[in-house]
């Protein structure tokens, strides 16, 4: 049996269940197409210096899994080369329980979230801890960001794939809701203004 990229995800029990639904055609062609790769492209690595947020999953070596989201500034996610990137560990809460899950479980898992734009990508790897990696570590910092880093996670790509958009509900940020609404103020600024130099009262709308 010929084997791709993509089995990470399609394991035969998840390949009999698109079989009983009617989706594994579509999905062989897409296997035999090579669209997923363990290459990090311009295009993702441009799509991870722009997330300020990911959803992290890890699992004991039982297979009992954990989510946990991993935050920081725009960037904070950064490429080391074709097939890796790391961030700086911030000092958390201190359950630990990704850590502990990948000292026996190094395999990982990252959904990438673009909520205005409606695009996600979903990301297999492995996840290296470096404890005694200064300069790593500061080499994953984002200049400014007050946060006490304590170690860097690099992860290792396996394959990643372009999610289906549906049902994402578009989400702004603080900063993208003023880059949206600056314009329009400043536009209703230049409009109030010229309506005063006609002499027009703004509170009544008479001369």
């Amino acid at each position: 049996m010929t084997s791709f990229i993509s089995d990470i995800a399609f394991t035969p029990a998840v390949k009999a269940e698109q079989e009983k639904r009617g989706s594994r055609e579509g999905l062989r062609r897409m296997e035999e197409s090579g669209r997923w790769t363990n290459q990090i492209t311009s295009d993702l690595a441009t799509f991870l210096a722009e997330r300020d947020s990911i959803y992290l999953a890890t699992s004991t070596a039982e297979g009992q899994p954990y989510v946990q989201h991993r935050g920081g500034p725009a960037g904070f996610l950064k490429v080391l080369d074709d097939r890796r990137f790391g961030f700086a560990d911030f000092k958390g809460n201190k359950q630990y329980i990704s850590l502990g899950n990948l000292v026996e479980n190094d395999k990982i898992f990252i959904f990438l979230m673009d909520y205005p734009n409606q695009r996600r990508i979903k990301l297999w790897g492995r996840a290296e801890v470096i404890e005694d990696d200064p300069a790593l570590v500061e080499r994953l910092i984002v200049p400014g960001y007050k946060a006490k880093a304590e170690r860097a996670i690099v992860i290792t790509v396996e394959t990643w794939d372009v999610n289906c958009r549906q049902h994402i509900m578009p989400r702004f940020t603080p900063s993208q809701v003023e880059a949206a609404v600056t314009p329009l103020k400043e536009r209703i600024a230049t409009l109030e203004a010229r309506l005063q130099l006609a002499g027009i009262d703004l509170e009544s709308g008479s001369p």
